[in-house]
């Protein structure tokens, strides 16, 4: 039970560093405003699996992913750097369409109200 708990403790500390790292000192401007909406994390904290929005068009956010897929050996040096683990998680992302779905629930509830 321990374990479960320090796996969302460690996916806290991953969620802010990461994000520090790509809105303050990723210089790549196809990564555009990102936003980390989740990490997964294994129990055995060897993989983390990072949900993200990425703000604009479908051509953007595939462009925003293919330029994280790019940095994410640097990104995972970088975490390597600043946080204190055994051993850094593989990083994973992935783009979470949540926002995407809830944006378009409302689009069709406001034609349903007109």
């Amino acid at each position: 039970m321990s374990e479960f708990k320090r796996s969302q403790r460690v996916a806290e500390v991953l969620r802010h560093e990461i994000s520090q790292i790509i809105t303050q000192e990723l210089k790549d401007p196809n990564i555009g405003i990102t936003t980390i909406t989740a990490i997964k994390l294994t129990d055995d904290l060897k993989l983390a699996k990072i949900y993200l929005s990425i703000l604009g068009n479908q051509e953007v956010r595939e462009k925003g992913m293919q330029a994280l897929e790019r940095a994410k050996t640097w990104i995972r040096a970088e975490l390597g750097r600043r946080i204190d683990l055994k051993f850094v998680p593989e990083l994973k992302f992935f783009y979470d369409e949540t926002l995407d779905y809830a944006e378009k629930i409302e689009t069709l509830l406001k034609k349903i109200h007109k």
